[in-house]
């Protein structure tokens, strides 16, 4: 079989062994390194995948939004679910009630106003949730910072009734930033540090803490070698992507999710045009030192240059290209996980060419 052939454009294609060997490593190097792997569903949000995560070892799984919880825990993926994310209204609140039905559930808090609006409705339900403290290590997104602030959250969190403080976190999603590996080793290694010395200090004042617990996938080799980490949520590594095999790790040939697009137009030897635009390739820039809107494999020097919505505009360095029109070519995104959001599949291609549709059960589950 020949799915380049069978399938119609564009699509994203998923090599199956490719991501069997990518989720073997990840699990392999959290055993080796006494970590619990709670990989992020953001990234594929399909069940096929997550069931894999979940028999490569992982404790459970992790999810940014509730309606995300709910799709992969309705789907029998895992029972055991940290919701990396600030739970916040009482419609949130009572969908998060319903959801601790189903699951063991656990959610992050950064302020005490959410936290006391968490901790009244679950004292109301006689209901008891274990939240997280979410530190901010660099990233200056969500969080709260190392040392002081954590400790004056984490000393109000712990006496609120309904909630059960279970430890603290943080995305290092700012290591991606960084321009080469040694740089990008220095940031996490220093937002592992971040989270021991609070874990530590915590700790010291009598407030246990049984999960520290690290989340970026460009930082999954660094963070984790600072002592005492116990908890892991990587998610792009499943498929890898455009902003991770620049550092050189990993090669191209580890991207195990590809957007298949046909060349629709050769409209002048510098220029080709693919039908696929912004509504596929999404539009998260190049990672620092990369050009265009994805890398494509069968032309590496060339640059996707420009995207209307159906269209993407490829520019060849001097025109050099045989690339023709009717040729279907593999783009790695730059950033995989909105990439997959945009369709309602995934092609799961086996090395024998055989071909699964795996649902992406959890598109739109932005509530």
């Amino acid at each position: 079989m020949n799915y380049r052939v069978d399938l119609d454009t564009p699509c994203l294609v998923v090599h199956t062994s490719r991501v069997q060997q990518n989720i073997d490593e990840m699990a392999a190097y959290a055993r080796e390194h006494g970590i619990a792997m709670r990989p992020h569903q953001k990234t594929h949000k399909c069940a096929e995948i997550g069931k894999m995560q979940m028999d490569a070892g992982a404790i459970g799984i992790t999810c940014a939004k509730i309606g995300e919880a709910e799709a992969l825990v309705d789907a029998g993926v895992a029972n055991d679910v940290f919701l990396a994310y600030q739970i916040v209204g009482p419609k949130k609140i009572a969908r998060l009630l319903k959801l601790m039905d189903r699951a063991t559930v656990s959610v992050a808090v950064d302020g005490v106003e959410m936290a006391q609006s968490l901790s009244e409705a679950c004292h109301a339900a006689g209901k008891t949730l274990d939240v997280i403290i979410e530190m901010n290590t660099g990233l200056n997104r969500a969080g709260i910072l190392p040392g002081e602030e954590t400790e004056r959250l984490a000393e109000e969190v712990a006496a609120m009734p309904g909630l059960r403080l279970k430890g603290i976190m943080t995305h290092e999603g700012h290591v991606a930033k960084a321009l080469d590996q040694n740089e990008l080793d220095g940031y996490g290694v220093d937002a592992g540090q971040a989270m021991i010395d609070t874990a530590n200090r915590l700790r010291d004042k009598g407030i246990p803490i049984e999960v520290v617990s690290v989340g970026s996938t460009p930082g999954s080799f660094s963070t984790t070698q600072v002592d005492g980490i116990t908890e892991m949520r990587p998610g792009t590594y499943a498929f890898y992507d455009n902003a991770i095999f620049r550092f050189g790790r990993i090669g191209p040939e580890r991207c195990a999710l590809r957007i298949l697009a046909t060349i629709v137009s050769r409209p002048s030897p510098d220029r080709a045009v693919i039908d696929a635009g912004s509504k596929t390739l999404a539009m998260d820039p190049p990672p620092p030192g990369r050009k265009g809107h994805g890398y494509i494999v069968e032309a590496p020097d060339a640059v996707i240059a420009r995207v209307s919505e159906e269209h993407g505009v490829i520019e060849f360095p001097e025109g050099n290209s045989t690339l023709a029109v009717g040729d279907v070519i593999e783009i790695i995104p730059n950033h995989v996980c909105p990439t997959v959001n945009l369709q309602d599949e995934l092609f799961a291609v086996a090395d024998d060419g055989s071909i699964e549709t795996w649902k992406i059960i959890a598109r739109g589950t932005v509530r």
